[in-house]
């Protein structure tokens, strides 16, 4: 994998970190929760091809930071992944959820889940 596919990923994650702040100033939550699922997963995506990993055909964004945390022997983002467990499972209902079952989530769920969002992707 090339180093144009990694900043590629980048910049769709950027894209989806814009749509996330238009889908909050609608109230839409559920699409915005969708957004940093897709932000997330791109951007880590991105940083397991910067280390050389061709990552897995996987969606699941717990999966893919575990992944990453294993490759780096990073123990601190192992630790973020635990601490944030129930909403990264959060975002992972929300991309299942945007294609196959219609459910909604509220505004402070979207903004808990987005501080945990920041944290994780100021620390990969």
């Amino acid at each position: 994998m090339s180093r144009e596919e990694a900043e590629a990923l980048k910049d769709r994650c950027r894209n989806y970190l814009e749509t996330y702040e238009f889908h909050m100033s609608r109230e839409m939550y559920a699409l915005a929760m969708f957004d940093l699922e897709q932000a997330l997963q791109l951007y880590v995506k991105a940083k397991l091809l910067e280390e050389g990993v061709a990552y897995p055909r996987t969606h699941s964004v717990r999966r893919l930071l575990e992944i990453l945390a294993d490759v780096k022997g990073d123990d601190e983002l192992m630790s973020l992944i635990r601490k944030y467990a129930i909403e990264l499972r959060l975002l992972e209902e929300a991309y299942i959820t945007s294609r196959y079952v219609a459910i909604e989530f509220r505004k402070d769920e979207v903004l808990k889940v987005k501080k945990a969002f920041d944290e994780v992707m100021n620390h990969v």
